[in-house]
């Protein structure tokens, strides 16, 4: 009888714990399948070919592998799949020409291939690639001088159509998602001084102010890592020349956020411990509250540019006047000079080297 997904199966199979450390938040690009499959099928036809083999298993596993989402991606893997290839296959030779070829003698080729990758500080990708080939030429060849010759060529064969493949058509490039994660944290800041605006008014936002702001530290992570993606997607891409720029601009935008993060996070701090209900009360606390507005207003429009647009000229943004300091309560001097310095210096982030 087979078995039909109720709400509960179904929520396990699509969002439980066994499936989320195997699927990917999104879907590979279609693209990038084709590009693989082209690669694989590549290598086994040329090696096969050139190598007049049947079965060119270890070709077709480097192709495999070697297409990565990026160019410089798939230079490194090319190398660490060669260099394991041929480490393990020299091992497997040397061993079953001392000991021949009984059981036992696959374990210790793993050991010994483990132990040289570590003395040597192989990387763990490179190693394991190592550990694999050398089992597979002792479980499935003939371990001869010639036979490994063959499957070392027939490796480089195939990481060198992955990388030609990947090179040559439609080299990927992610700028996009640079762009948007640098834009989103740039929203993110200013839905922050929003929040730390409406708390001195006489209704305080809702929600924990301190948790609200100390995520943005996530958003800066997140933009940081999109952005070091962006930059390795142009290495030894043909069209970097062309979109280095725009990729400059996005990395400018997160030079000027990232400071303002622990400023604004600072902020938020200062309001949660010491609380602003002297300062709400009067003309200070009223100008402090309209600063972050205006620094709000013109986070985005920074985080609203084109992607490779320069910063908005001076001229369109809001913060440009000094806050006149007025009579503040003794008790709220300290509270007070914490919000102005952290104001000055986030307003400071925003128009510096600004047109």
């Amino acid at each position: 009888m087979p078995l039909i997904p109720t709400p509960i199966t179904a929520r396990f199979l699509t969002a439980g714990p066994l499936t989320a450390a195997v699927r990917a938040p999104q879907r590979t690009a279609l693209l990038q399948v084709a590009k693989t499959g082209a690669a694989v099928a590549l290598s086994w036809f040329i090696a096969g070919a050139a190598l007049r083999v049947e079965l060119p298993i270890f070709g077709a596993i480097a192709a495999l592998l070697v297409v990565q989402p990026s160019v410089n991606q798939s230079f490194g893997r090319a190398v660490e799949r060669s260099l394991g290839v041929i480490a393990g296959v020299l091992v497997a030779l040397g061993l079953s020409l001392l000991f021949g070829r009984p059981g036992w003698l696959l374990l210790v080729a793993v050991l010994v291939v483990l132990l040289g990758a570590w003395a040597v500080r192989l990387n763990p990708a490179a190693a394991n690639q190592a550990a694999i080939s050398a089992l597979l030429v002792l479980a499935l060849g003939a371990t001869t001088p010639q036979y490994a010759l063959d499957r070392i060529l027939e490796t480089l064969i195939g990481a060198v159509i992955g990388v030609v493949i990947n090179l040559a058509i439609a080299p990927p490039v992610l700028l996009v998602p640079a762009h948007r994660a640098s834009a989103r944290l740039a929203g993110e800041l200013a839905d922050a001084l929003d929040r730390l605006a409406g708390a001195f008014a006489a209704t305080p936002p809702p929600g924990d102010l301190l948790t609200q702001a100390r995520s943005l530290r996530q958003g800066s992570h997140a933009a940081k890592t999109a952005l070091q993606a962006g930059r390795d997607s142009l290495t030894f891409n043909p069209r970097r020349r062309r979109l280095d720029e725009k990729l400059r601009a996005d990395d400018d935008l997160y030079a000027r956020l990232e400071p303002i993060v622990t400023q604004v996070i600072g902020m938020t701090r200062t309001v949660h411990d010491h609380g602003v209900t002297a300062l709400a009360d009067g003309p200070l606390g009223a100008r402090i509250a309209e600063e972050c507005r205006r620094a709000a207003h013109d986070l985005r429009l920074l985080a609203d540019r084109a992607p490779g647009a320069s910063a908005p000229p001076a001229a369109d943004l809001s913060l440009t006047s000094p806050i006149a300091v007025l009579d503040v309560p003794p008790a709220e001097w300290v509270v007070a000079g914490a919000l102005l310095e952290d104001l000055r210096r986030v307003r400071e982030e925003i128009v510096a080297d600004t047109p």
